[in-house]
């Protein structure tokens, strides 16, 4: 398989003059953007990195975090990406694990670099005016004399950070064959034709900005870079550059809509595709999703960065909360909640642990220096995600959570998942999280965090839950209203935070 360097190339040499990349006044051709990223690559190489070597990128979302990128797939380089909002601890943590080489870092990430004893410590190039042992502009002086073509398939592309919600985040390293692969599949699952046009507004330290970024190219598309999101902004883009296609996860639908039911006569028809991922969507932002952009495909993205795409449905209104069949490059399977083998396949319906088989093209190998999660998660060649689901009888998966999210009260396995898409669809909640909490009759007792749209009472949502159809001994015992439902900065509930009492009760 070609490296992603090479398969840059071919768009370049496809569609030289087609746009490719878009950045408020900076809008670059594929031919251009490549004459930049030779010269970015070389600026790379007299710096000292070979090869191999690490970069640590903590960037948002700019034409510079793009151009780096691709630096690296032509120079060998494995760009190591970290959110931009990360802490002092955090940047040392990653840089001391990762031996990066040089860091990247602009003025929102400056501090934290700064901070960190180990990235204070190495080549720091600054990026938008941020202090730095050279500036980004020093990279682009000069042409290298011979063209960088210098990695190759089974070379580390680059590598992710997991969020680390428990414990210390760990590196994810992806070959060029993977990266290529994954990149591969989301333009067949999306229906991606030539020229798409997204919104790259998803973090490059995540994997879905990462497969907007793979995948526009491999469609000489064009991507367009948000580097923080912004309602209005995301809107103005979508007329301006007439975007077709939109890749992001359920919060950010959900503050989209929020913004335009104030703002409705922006102009959307150019948007024929969207696709979510990094969390479930509740039943009601999903219906609201397809009354308001009527798109021609709608796609359920289940992955991670360890495996991209575990399952995909191109209908996600089809069938509510079902993540679909497996993609078009893996193998899933439902064991039990405890299993030890990958062979422990449990019945249709009956909830487990949800696995995915490691020979997949999209796969990764290993963790990067973490024998003990390895020895934890990868077993006879299967990668146990340590989220929970089912496939039901027609053969679709439903993800329920995580094995760590389970909720057992009264001796019951319950998924926060079902309660919340049920609550999601009474007309005056907004958001709505489902925890379990210490209970000492029950062990734990079910708690529905709710923010609404207006004054709602328990006694309403109960009734609801009653009319639903849910069976009884999942209905929460106790309604929180809320200001704000806690996140990861990629959309994700953060139940933790709700168990241990940190938000913030609506007045």
């Amino acid at each position: 398989m070609q490296d992603l360097g090479r398969t840059f190339l071919q768009s370049v040499e496809r569609s030289p003059n087609a746009l490719a990349v878009v950045d408020g006044g900076q809008r670059l051709t594929y031919a251009e953007w490549y004459e930049r990223i030779q010269r970015v690559a070389h600026g790379l190489s007299t710096l000292g990195l070979r090869r191999g070597d690490h970069l640590l990128v903590v960037l948002q979302n700019r034409i510079e975090m793009a151009t780096l990128h691709w630096a690296c797939q032509f120079l060998g380089v494995i760009v190591t990406p970290l959110n931009w909002r990360a802490k002092p601890d955090e940047v040392d943590y990653c840089a001391g694990d990762s031996a990066a080489k040089a860091v990247v870092c602009e003025p929102v990430s400056a501090a934290a670099v700064a901070e960190s004893h180990v990235a204070s410590r190495l080549t720091r190039i600054g990026v938008g005016g941020a202090d730095g042992t050279v500036q980004y502009a020093q990279l682009l002086e000069q042409a290298p004399p011979q063209p960088i073509l210098q990695a190759d398939s089974e070379a580390v592309s680059l590598m992710l950070y997991t969020s680390g919600t428990t414990g210390k985040p760990k590196g994810v390293p992806r070959r060029h064959r993977a990266e290529r692969a994954a990149a591969l599949g989301h333009v067949a699952q999306n229906l991606y034709r030539r020229g798409e046009r997204t919104l790259g507004v998803m973090p490059l330290y995540h994997t879905m900005g990462v497969r907007s970024l793979l995948a526009m190219v491999l469609v000489d598309g064009v991507f367009v870079c948000v580097p923080k999101f912004d309602c209005a902004a995301a809107f103005r883009l979508i007329e301006q550059e007439r975007l077709t296609c939109l890749y992001l996860v359920p919060t950010l639908y959900h503050d989209m809509l929020t913004w335009r039911a104030n703002n409705p006569l922006t102009r959307i028809a150019s948007v024929t595709k969207l696709g979510f991922a990094g969390a479930p969507m509740q039943d009601g932002l999903l219906k609201r999703l397809q009354e308001t952009f009527q798109p021609e495909l709608f796609v359920n993205h289940y992955g991670s960065s360890e495996v991209f795409t575990f399952a995909y449905d191109q209908d996600a209104t089809r069938k509510a909360g079902s993540a679909g069949r497996a993609g078009i490059n893996t193998r899933i399977r439902v064991v039990g909640l405890e299993a030890g083998s990958p062979d422990q396949v449990v019945a249709a319906g009956e909830e487990g642990q949800i696995i995915c088989e490691l020979e997949g093209e999209e796969a990764f190998e290993s963790y990067w220096n973490r024998p003990d999660a390895n020895a934890k998660s990868i077993r006879a060649g299967w990668y146990f995600t340590g989220d929970t689901g089912y496939v039901d009888l027609e053969g679709d998966l439903f993800v329920t959570g995580r094995v760590d999210d389970m909720i057992i009260s009264g001796g019951e396995n319950i998924s926060p998942v079902d309660i919340e898409s049920v609550l999601s669809l009474h007309p005056l909640v907004d958001e709505v999280a489902v925890a379990g909490l210490k209970d000492e009759r029950w062990g734990q007792k079910v708690v529905a965090f709710v923010k609404t749209r207006a004054e709602v009472t328990p006694d309403q949502l109960n009734e609801h839950i009653r009319q639903s159809g849910l069976l009884d001994f999942k209905r929460p015992r106790e309604y929180v209203f809320v200001r704000e439902i806690p996140k990861s900065p990629v959309g994700k509930i953060l139940r933790r935070k709700l168990v241990a009492g940190e938000f913030e009760e609506a007045k």
